[in-house]
Protein backbone atom coordinates (compact mmCIF):
# COMPACT_ATOMS: atom_id res chain seq x y z
CA UNK A 1 0.00 0.00 0.00
CA UNK A 2 1.72 3.66 -0.74
CA UNK A 3 1.52 6.71 2.02
CA UNK A 4 1.13 8.76 -0.39
CA UNK A 5 -1.98 11.21 -1.27
CA UNK A 6 -1.40 12.07 -4.27
CA UNK A 7 -3.22 9.68 -5.69
CA UNK A 8 -6.82 10.38 -4.11
CA UNK A 9 -8.57 13.03 -5.33
CA UNK A 10 -8.81 15.94 -2.69
CA UNK A 11 -12.75 16.04 -3.31
CA UNK A 12 -12.91 12.64 -2.88
CA UNK A 13 -11.46 12.98 0.83
CA UNK A 14 -13.72 15.93 1.75
CA UNK A 15 -16.37 13.59 0.88
CA UNK A 16 -15.37 10.90 3.28
CA UNK A 17 -14.39 13.04 6.21
CA UNK A 18 -17.92 14.63 5.79
CA UNK A 19 -19.20 11.01 5.85
CA UNK A 20 -17.29 10.85 8.76
CA UNK A 21 -18.21 13.80 10.75
CA UNK A 22 -21.96 12.54 10.16
CA UNK A 23 -21.30 9.02 12.01
CA UNK A 24 -19.13 10.70 14.57
CA UNK A 25 -22.69 13.33 15.29
CA UNK A 26 -24.94 10.10 14.92
CA UNK A 27 -22.39 8.17 17.56
CA UNK A 28 -22.77 11.25 19.99
CA UNK A 29 -26.54 12.11 19.52
CA UNK A 30 -27.10 8.43 20.12
CA UNK A 31 -25.39 8.38 23.55
CA UNK A 32 -27.26 11.82 24.71
CA UNK A 33 -30.52 11.62 23.29
CA UNK A 34 -31.50 8.96 20.68
CA UNK A 35 -34.88 10.30 20.37
CA UNK A 36 -33.38 12.84 17.57
CA UNK A 37 -32.85 10.07 14.99
CA UNK A 38 -35.37 7.97 16.11
CA UNK A 39 -38.44 10.54 17.04
CA UNK A 40 -41.26 8.96 19.42
CA UNK A 41 -43.87 8.48 16.20
CA UNK A 42 -41.84 5.12 14.72
CA UNK A 43 -42.44 3.20 17.30
CA UNK A 44 -39.38 1.89 18.96
CA UNK A 45 -39.88 2.49 23.27
CA UNK A 46 -36.84 4.38 24.19
CA UNK A 47 -37.54 4.07 27.71
CA UNK A 48 -36.99 0.40 27.46
CA UNK A 49 -33.73 -0.91 28.54
CA UNK A 50 -33.53 -3.42 26.24
CA UNK A 51 -33.59 -0.84 23.69
CA UNK A 52 -31.32 1.76 25.26
CA UNK A 53 -28.88 -1.26 25.43
CA UNK A 54 -29.44 -1.40 21.72
CA UNK A 55 -29.38 2.42 20.90
CA UNK A 56 -25.91 3.01 23.04
CA UNK A 57 -24.55 -0.24 20.49
CA UNK A 58 -25.85 1.70 17.48
CA UNK A 59 -24.17 5.06 19.25
CA UNK A 60 -20.77 2.72 19.50
CA UNK A 61 -20.81 1.63 15.96
CA UNK A 62 -21.22 4.96 14.24
CA UNK A 63 -19.03 6.33 16.41
CA UNK A 64 -16.46 3.54 15.94
CA UNK A 65 -16.97 3.57 12.00
CA UNK A 66 -17.19 7.68 11.81
CA UNK A 67 -13.73 7.55 13.75
CA UNK A 68 -11.85 4.90 11.27
CA UNK A 69 -13.48 7.24 8.14
CA UNK A 70 -11.61 10.08 9.47
CA UNK A 71 -8.51 8.38 10.40
CA UNK A 72 -8.48 6.74 6.92
CA UNK A 73 -9.47 10.08 4.73
CA UNK A 74 -6.87 12.17 6.86
CA UNK A 75 -4.36 9.19 6.18
CA UNK A 76 -5.19 9.19 2.38
CA UNK A 77 -4.56 5.79 1.31
CA UNK A 78 -7.16 4.84 -1.17
CA UNK A 79 -7.00 0.96 -0.02
CA UNK A 80 -8.43 1.87 3.43
CA UNK A 81 -11.01 4.21 2.30
CA UNK A 82 -12.09 1.79 0.17
CA UNK A 83 -11.81 -0.90 2.73
CA UNK A 84 -14.04 1.08 5.36
CA UNK A 85 -16.33 2.66 3.11
CA UNK A 86 -17.26 -0.47 1.79
CA UNK A 87 -17.96 -1.33 5.52
CA UNK A 88 -20.07 1.51 5.99
CA UNK A 89 -22.10 0.58 2.65
CA UNK A 90 -22.77 -2.95 3.66
CA UNK A 91 -24.17 -1.10 7.08
CA UNK A 92 -26.41 0.99 4.36
CA UNK A 93 -27.41 -2.32 3.19
CA UNK A 94 -28.17 -4.45 6.24
CA UNK A 95 -30.42 -0.99 7.58
CA UNK A 96 -32.29 -1.08 4.06
CA UNK A 97 -32.85 -4.53 4.20
CA UNK A 98 -33.97 -4.59 7.57
CA UNK A 99 -36.09 -1.87 7.25
CA UNK A 100 -37.91 -3.91 4.16
CA UNK A 101 -38.05 -7.40 6.10
CA UNK A 102 -40.07 -5.60 8.28
CA UNK A 103 -42.28 -3.28 6.31
CA UNK A 104 -40.87 -0.28 7.55
CA UNK A 105 -40.36 1.38 3.95
CA UNK A 106 -41.25 4.90 5.07
CA UNK A 107 -39.01 8.48 4.55
CA UNK A 108 -36.37 6.95 7.13
CA UNK A 109 -35.33 4.88 4.06
CA UNK A 110 -33.99 8.05 1.74
CA UNK A 111 -31.13 8.54 4.30
CA UNK A 112 -29.47 5.25 4.07
CA UNK A 113 -30.70 4.88 0.30
CA UNK A 114 -29.07 8.14 -0.46
CA UNK A 115 -25.50 7.83 1.96
CA UNK A 116 -25.81 3.73 -0.16
CA UNK A 117 -25.20 5.79 -3.43
CA UNK A 118 -22.61 8.34 -2.47
CA UNK A 119 -20.58 5.26 -0.81
CA UNK A 120 -20.69 3.54 -4.24
CA UNK A 121 -19.53 6.29 -6.43
CA UNK A 122 -16.65 6.81 -3.86
CA UNK A 123 -15.87 2.92 -3.78
CA UNK A 124 -15.96 3.13 -7.66
CA UNK A 125 -13.84 6.32 -7.74
CA UNK A 126 -11.52 4.59 -5.26
CA UNK A 127 -11.08 1.22 -7.45
CA UNK A 128 -10.34 3.39 -10.45
CA UNK A 129 -7.39 5.26 -8.73
CA UNK A 130 -6.10 2.20 -6.89
CA UNK A 131 -6.01 0.36 -10.64
CA UNK A 132 -4.68 3.88 -12.76
CA UNK A 133 -1.65 3.89 -9.81
CA UNK A 134 -0.93 0.11 -9.98
CA UNK A 135 -0.99 0.75 -13.99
Amino acid sequence: MTTHIDFVPKWLRILVGILALMNIAFGVMGYFDMTVLFPNGNGIDLSSAIIKNASFEFAARNLSIGLALMIVALKGVPESITIVTIIRALIEIQTIIIAIVHGNITTMLVLPAVLLIAEIFIIITLIKVIAKRDA
